[in-house]
């Protein structure tokens, strides 16, 4: 995966306020090992989680299926097909051509045209997500957080491209 991202890793609080989660469900979902930190796990008092940028496209996918209405039992079967289907993708980057549906009921993943169709001719109202947006997104999330806070600890903005 091409990217031009920010920072190679990102701790506790930077992961929540790029994601726009609270620090007690970061924490939920490492203890109950839903979404665990792959740089650095908690490791008792003191220790920092560390988490890559896969880790925060998955917080980012999580987020948007539960703003939709998604319940966190359905999250984790579509997290455990996610998860199988990219070690079943060459590359590793075949979750960057999915796109999610889902009905509010139930999460569909389409990885062509074809498919989003016939999920369609179904009547049943749906919405979409697009994980290459969505991996898109989340640059442009972590570049402005990381703008914004530069600007206010210097007073003065600082060039994105010192970060990469």
């Amino acid at each position: 995966m091409d990217s031009m991202v920010i920072k190679r890793f990102y701790g506790s609080l930077e992961v929540c306020r790029i994601i726009g989660i609270t620090y007690k469900q970061l924490d939920y979902y490492d203890r109950t090992g839903f979404v665990k930190p792959s740089v650095n796990g908690a490791g008792g008092y003191g220790s920092r989680r560390m988490y890559d940028f896969n880790d925060l496209m998955k917080l980012k996918v999580i987020k948007k299926l539960m703003e939709a209405g998604i319940s966190l039992q359905k999250l984790r079967r579509t997290k455990k097909y996610l998860d199988e289907y990219d070690n079943n993708t060459a590359a590793g980057n075949g979750l960057l051509k999915l796109t999610l549906i889902s009905d509010g009921n139930t999460v569909y993943a389409c990885d062509s045209d074809k498919a989003i169709v016939d999920t369609l001719k179904s009547g049943q109202g749906v919405f979409g997500i697009a994980l290459g947006r969505v991996y898109n997104d989340l640059n442009g999330d972590i570049e402005k957080y990381f703008m914004k806070n530069s600007i206010k600890k210097t007073g003065t903005a600082i060039n994105s491209e010192s970060y990469k």
